[in-house]
């Protein structure tokens, strides 16, 4: 392919946690994990040296300056309208042709698979604040120019109202907004959710809790179904609590391979757990792997591939650290609840987890 390798773009599986500064925080996390012998779906992370050139390139620092500068994050208009002028300003923009260049080579390096195109800011994921939930995420990406297309939105979800507001009322502590992207090759989930390396509510480091649906997150993040829910004992594996809940959707890859579609699950399914015993071994041992290698409590996104026998169907999609555990109490599942929430996202264009 013609063109200069920029160094715009690297292997997740060549990324360390150094290098958070210039992929971001989840495509340093999933590198970190690949190293540690972690199930992870493979793919690429695109460099925030590749937002900055396509920001200067396109003549746009000043304007993204002056949109953020002195705007409320109380002033719920203001935010919209700065997003939606940034928003339109940043689509309409070329993507540099070395930049475009270098994703479709390691798009063809990877085999030009569907792909999950997931956002990774400067910042995201870390031990001062997640983002979770503030950024996209485009799931069964196809093609070249649907790679390059999805890393440009999110780009521009780096400007979400979400994100200008949680950036600005964490201050300094956001440093420099900046994208990375990380680009993975789709797990077709039969199962999917997430799991805290500690009851996340009363912050006991003993217990895992897991919380799972089928297909897709997406029914979760659209508030479309409530996940099973299960607190497991790290030493025992004793099931400790266990809600199983009624779930009448799903989401599937489309027929045609691109996106995905909502579909109502069959009846004989709907009340049944989502995890039975040797699926939940399986999960609470991968999540004590993650846990020992970054050396504190993790929040984990999870799926579990359709088709294949575990352990070799489950993968992680991600893992950040859990950010404010509680002291030890006596647990609230409202607390619970509102935690799954905030980690799923609200956003149905994909934010996490999606069960790539």
């Amino acid at each position: 392919m013609p063109g200069t390798v920029k160094n715009y773009a690297r292997v997740l599986a060549d990324l360390r946690a150094a290098d958070a500064k210039s992929f971001g925080g989840k495509s340093s996390a999933l590198g970190e994990l690949i190293a540690a012998g972690i199930p992870v779906p493979p793919g690429f992370a695109v460099s925030t040296a590749a937002y900055r050139s396509f920001v200067a390139g396109a003549g746009l620092e000043r304007m993204l300056e002056a949109a953020m500068s002195g705007l409320s994050p109380d002033d719920v208009d203001a935010v919209g309208a700065v997003s939606h002028r940034l928003g339109e300003a940043m689509r309409s923009a070329p993507i540099p042709p070395s930049v475009r260049e270098e994703v479709a080579r390691r798009y063809a390096e990877l085999g030009e698979p569907p792909v999950a195109v997931r956002s990774s800011a400067l910042g995201e994921d870390s031990r001062e604040a997640t983002f979770a939930g503030q950024q996209e995420t485009y799931l069964w990406v196809r093609g070249a120019e649907g790679v390059c297309d999805a890393v440009r939105d999110c780009w521009v979800s780096l400007y979400s109202p979400p994100a200008i507001t949680y950036r600005a009322r964490l201050g300094t502590a956001a440093g420099e907004p900046a994208m990375g992207v990380a680009v993975q090759q789709m797990v077709d989930a039969e199962i999917s959710g997430v799991m805290f390396t500690c009851n996340p509510v009363s912050g006991d480091p003993s217990m895992v809790a897991i919380n799972a649906s089928w297909g897709l997150g997406l029914a979760v993040v659209g508030g479309e179904v409530t996940p099973d829910d299960f607190l497991v004992s790290k030493v025992t594996r004793e099931v400790v609590r266990r809600h199983v809940h009624a779930k009448e959707v799903e989401y599937v890859p489309a027929a045609d391979g691109g996106g995905a579609v909502r579909r109502e699950v069959p009846d004989e399914r709907r009340e049944l757990a989502c995890l039975d015993a040797a699926a939940l071994e399986a999960l609470v041992e991968v999540g004590r792997r993650v846990e020992r290698h970054f050396g504190s409590p993790q929040d984990v996104e999870w799926a579990i591939a359709r088709g294949a026998e575990l352990p070799s169907s489950l993968f992680v999609l991600q893992s950040r650290p859990v950010t404010a555990v509680p002291s030890r109490r006596e647990p609230k599942p409202a607390s619970a609840m509102s935690l799954l929430m905030s980690t799923f996202g609200a956003g149905v264009a994909g934010s996490d987890p999606e069960g790539v």
